[in-house]
């Protein structure tokens, strides 16, 4: 049965920017009420302006860092109180970390990629789910990685993240059969967002990447909306690496060959370690203003 969105609530995460930007545009185009969740209140601010101008409602903004505990329970607390209740959540928002694992180990940096990508999107769903569970309706959209599949070297910790709230989502899915709530896992692989250039700056991740395709976050959002719609349980982007998900064991020994031929590259890691995200190290950032400056560039 087709999940109809108009009239809908929606909690997205990690609004501000890339794919969480986009699908926050397309929910709202469709009729749905919207709390935009990201640390950068001016960017929130300003795609609450787009969404009023293309004909949405004012959505509720709430500049929170999901890095903090707590912060996924202010967000719920805030949209319930703004909606009465939520009827989708897009668990979004994310962060990491890079570096060789026996430097990262459990540093703060690691702790926080933790918050961020996977307690805080356990914490919203703890918070939200049980009055879906009462109205026996409602949509849960965990966004992990095709990371999970195939990790590469000083990504360790990232992908860790991404594949337990895969496995949480899976399990979410089993949870909730027959009870009206659907559960979308979404699972990208290179998409050209600001998390392409921290990625990058992994030794030989450039070359790796040059053997896949590079999707577009519009055309991501657009899948998600229709998955959401439709009541699917996967989407994978680019849909041409469909095959890395369901045959993971072709996609690592293509990265163990890589990493191979890196011939003491791999040195470089130690013992850089890397915040990353919106309110990561200088040398990310670096990496995140080149891209968007590259990106508006196009645009124009």
């Amino acid at each position: 049965m087709r999940y109809e969105l108009r009239g809908r609530t929606a909690v997205v995460t990690g609004a501000s920017s890339g794919i969480g930007r986009e699908l926050a545009l397309q929910l709202a185009r469709k009729g749905v009420r919207l709390a935009l969740v990201a640390r950068r209140e001016a960017l929130l601010e300003s795609l609450a302006k787009q969404v009023v101008a293309d004909g949405g409602e004012p959505p509720l903004v709430l500049a929170v860092d999901l890095s903090k505990r707590g912060g996924a329970d202010a967000v719920a607390a805030s949209a319930t109180k703004a909606f009465g209740s939520v009827d989708i959540l897009v668990n979004n928002a994310g962060g990491g970390v890079g570096g060789a694992q026996w430097h990262v180990g459990d540093r703060e940096e690691a702790r926080d990629a933790f918050e961020v990508n996977f307690w805080s999107p356990l914490a919203l769903t703890a918070a939200l789910v049980p009055s879906m569970l009462e109205r026996k309706s409602g949509v849960v959209v965990n966004v992990t990685s095709l990371a999970k599949v195939m990790t590469w070297a000083a990504m360790g910790h990232y992908a860790a993240t991404k594949a337990a709230l895969s496995i949480a989502t899976e399990t979410l899915q089993l949870e909730l059969t027959g009870s009206g709530i659907r559960v979308l896992e979404v699972l990208p692989g290179p998409v050209d967002t600001a998390i392409q250039a921290e990625s990058r700056l992994a030794p030989g991740l450039d070359e790796l990447l040059a053997m896949s395709p590079q999707g577009k976050a519009p055309r991501l959002a657009t899948m998600i909306v229709a998955g959401i719609e439709r009541g699917a349980s996967r989407v994978v982007y680019p849909s041409s690496l469909a095959a890395t998900y369901h045959l993971p064991g072709i996609a690592r020994a293509i990265t163990r060959r890589k990493a191979r031929k890196l011939d003491g590259a791999l040195d470089r890691l130690d013992p850089l370690v890397i915040r990353t995200g919106s309110q990561g190290d200088p040398i990310a950032l670096e990496a995140r203003a080149a891209w968007e400056q590259e990106h508006s560039t196009r645009q124009r």
